[in-house]
């Protein structure tokens, strides 16, 4: 018959597990989520390029950074998609109100900070996996030759793998550039719903694009 004296070593050993793991969670626990939020970052430098592509996830953040880089004497010209008007949209545009999408409204901020090259491309894309073969057949159009494409830093690294395989057998060359401006932080993202949020999905879409495309 077991004593109640015979079984506190186990207890003791039990406890003392739980105590060196969760020691060890609160140890490492912020450089693991740290990791999290940079393997959806990836940015590159860049001296020069023949132009500054915005993405359209790239909002103020992106504005902001196009304007400095233009000021720094990196390129001289701005580009950025057009998006085209949803079903409410169209219906505020038939009824007379004027539209004012987030291109035109972009546009306007970087002539506000000093930056008047600025043109539209204007092939339609709806999304992430649409930016990088509309941006490809624009700088073929264009004969451009280098690129440095702004987005924020949750969207950096996806973007990259979609411009990676829409640039084979293209002369133009990309460089990935993260606007300083951002509502995700990589190294605090976990205490903050928004952030906690945009890792979540952000990094759902990277591993789903990994696993479609592996080799990209």
């Amino acid at each position: 018959m077991t004593t109640r004296g015979s079984r506190w070593p186990s207890t003791l050993l039990v406890l003392l597990l739980v105590g060196v793991a969760c020691v060890a969670i609160y140890t490492f626990r912020r450089p693991i989520l740290r990791a999290a939020g940079w393997a959806l970052v990836a940015n590159e430098n860049v001296k020069s390029a023949d132009v500054i592509v915005l993405t359209i996830d790239s909002d103020g953040g992106g504005v902001l950074e196009a304007a400095d880089l233009v000021h720094s004497g990196l390129a001289a010209r701005v580009a950025l998609f057009v998006e085209f008007p949803d079903v409410i949209e169209q219906e505020f545009i038939r009824r007379g109100v004027p539209y004012e999408n987030h291109a035109t409204t972009s546009i306007r901020e970087l002539n506000a900070l000093g930056v008047g090259n600025v043109e539209r491309i204007s092939q339609y894309v709806s999304g992430t996996e649409d930016e990088g073969p509309a941006l490809a057949a624009w700088c073929d159009q264009q004969r451009i030759r280098s690129v440095v494409v702004i987005t924020s830093p949750d969207h950096s690294r996806r973007i990259r793998r979609v411009l990676h395989r829409a640039v084979k057998g293209n002369n133009t060359s990309f460089a990935i550039h993260c606007a300083r401006y951002s509502t995700f932080d990589p190294d605090h993202w976990w205490e903050t719903h928004d952030g906690t949020r945009i890792e979540i999905e952000e990094l759902e879409k990277l591993l789903l694009d990994i696993v479609r495309h592996p080799m990209s």
